[in-house]
């Protein structure tokens, strides 16, 4: 079956994640879904001083919105941000340090973000893939510490405020990769058989689409959604994904190309209209699971996700919170 899923994958892959792809899918994007004046609202990008958070976050600024950039590295952040500025003329565009597997510092910068500050659109774009088994200071494998538990934590934490603002949004950038995992509850945190990466990677992003769907049915006044962005050319593929970036190099999506639906999903009143909790592609909503791929998780998993999820969420709490 793992065969079976990876071979329809790639096959579909060629055909709709490559730029020939997304140049194929743009021929059918509504003409003006973009322009948007987005003065007085309020986006947060998680991992946006390169990639496609940067060139989300770029697109917002040039339409007027309040851009906060969240970013592990402050002299990277600081460059994008002038970047930004520079290409956008907004000077609304801020800077917030915080690493996204620290459970306990996303609490804290939650708690103090709230207070001084409004929120419309949460983006969740962060990622992580090692390709070691490696451990954070907190006990918590890293590719499920940042992909899975920090945006778990980060969109719950910012939820009460979301829905404080008008027309509430989360996206959060999964990937299609998540199409050949099936959620795997019993080993969240990759404990069992070899350790790979990659699939590690693969199983954060199907665990971020089951959320998505959660929160949607949990939280009906906020829009919820997910993505993917295609194959596209950023510095995470090239670093965590270098033979996968040699042989695809030339078919590979621009930046842009990779964020179109990020900024469609977080500013279009078209993306509102649609229903909570889907997985987009190329500014459409597509299945969440291969034909006759046996991914579908059951309601008792999905339910064992976001409890075990809770747990380590609650016992990373500061008691200030």
């Amino acid at each position: 079956m793992t065969f079976y899923r990876n071979a329809v994958w790639f096959v579909k892959g060629l055909k709709e994640y490559t730029k020939s792809g997304y140049e194929a899918a743009a021929k059918h994007f509504v003409p003006g879904d973009l322009d948007v004046n987005l003065n007085g609202r309020s986006f947060m990008i998680t991992g946006a001083n390169s990639g496609i958070g940067k060139a989300a976050a770029s697109e917002i600024a040039k339409r007027g919105g309040t851009v906060h950039l969240v970013c592990r590295n402050k002299d990277r952040a600081e460059e994008a941000k002038l970047d930004i500025v520079s290409q956008s003329n907004n000077e609304n565009v801020h800077v917030h340090i915080l690493d996204l597997s620290s459970p306990g510092r996303i609490w804290e910068f939650a708690e103090n973000f709230t207070k001084e500050n409004s929120l419309n659109v949460l983006i969740n774009n962060a990622g992580c893939m090692v390709n070691q088994r490696q451990m954070t200071e907190d006990g918590l494998e890293m590719n499920f510490a940042t992909n899975a538990l920090g945006t778990y934590i980060l969109t719950n934490a910012l939820i009460p405020t979301l829905k404080k603002s008008t027309d509430p949004r989360v996206i959060t950038v999964s990937s299609g990769g998540m199409l050949v995992q099936k959620l795997n509850v019993d080993d969240l945190q990759f404990e069992k058989g070899t350790f790979d990466g990659t699939m590690a990677y693969a199983q954060n992003k199907r665990q971020q689409v089951v959320l998505t769907e959660l929160w949607a049915k949990q939280h009906t006044d906020i829009h919820f959604s997910c993505m993917h962005p295609g194959w596209a050319d950023t510095p995470a593929v090239r670093s965590s994904m270098p033979d996968f970036y040699e042989k695809m190099k030339n078919k590979l999506r621009s930046e842009a190309q990779g964020a179109d639906t990020v900024v469609w999903l977080a500013v279009s009143a078209a993306a509102a209209q649609q229903a909570s909790g889907q997985f987009f592609q190329d500014r459409r909503a597509v299945s969440t699971h291969l034909p006759l791929a046996a991914t579908k998780p059951t309601a008792a998993e999905e339910a064992q996700l976001q409890t075990a999820l809770n747990q380590l969420a609650d016992k990373c709490k500061p008691a200030s919170s």
